[in-house]
């Protein structure tokens, strides 16, 4: 069957929460106790919440599947960012969040993550708007890496909750004109 990446569903939830639940902690300082992890995926990242992903019109999910089974999946919101630091630093506008971009280990460096970056930056286009912008770990090089590599470039900083205490993050924005 081979790489497949679509729109989620709602019979998707159990799949996108599994997988969100396996591939968060890995975006997070070596740093960050496994409670703080814990925490944020039993908040954020819950089926019920992936749910309420699917039913809310601004957000766009998409699954990563390889051979049917759950691989990796993207999340973008389109509207104006709430956050401040954000709303400073980006400078396109409309505007759409990559939310969230994540992919198993078993599926790092097979194009998974390619492929979901080019459907999330089709998705954006098709909405009208004129950039996409997502906020990254400090730390966090790899997904650093592949972002610059994805035509994304650091515009800001901000702050992100998880489990509790704050961590800092890059603002990375990609022109889509």
């Amino acid at each position: 069957m081979g790489l497949l990446v679509r729109q989620a569903l709602p019979d998707d939830v159990p799949a996108l929460a599994a997988v969100a639940a396996e591939t968060f902690g890995l975006a997070c300082p070596p740093s960050m106790s496994r409670e703080r992890v814990e925490a944020f995926v039993a908040d954020v990242l819950s089926p019920e919440r992936f749910a309420g992903y699917l039913a809310d019109p601004a957000r766009h999910l998409l699954l990563a599947e390889d051979g049917g089974t759950a691989v990796g999946y993207a999340m973008l919101v389109a509207g104006e960012p709430a956050d401040d630091d954000v709303r400073a630093a980006i400078r396109h506008r409309p505007t759409v969040e990559l939310s969230k971009i994540y992919v198993l280990p078993t599926s790092h460096g097979g194009g998974t993550a390619s492929r979901l970056m080019a459907e999330s930056i089709g998705w954006a286009r098709s909405t009208g708007a004129a950039g996409v912008w997502l906020g990254v770990n400090q730390q966090n090089e790899r997904a650093q890496r592949f972002y610059a590599k994805s035509g994304f470039e650091h515009v800001g900083t901000k702050r992100f909750l998880v489990g509790g205490q704050y961590e800092d993050d890059y603002v990375l924005e990609q022109p889509l004109a």
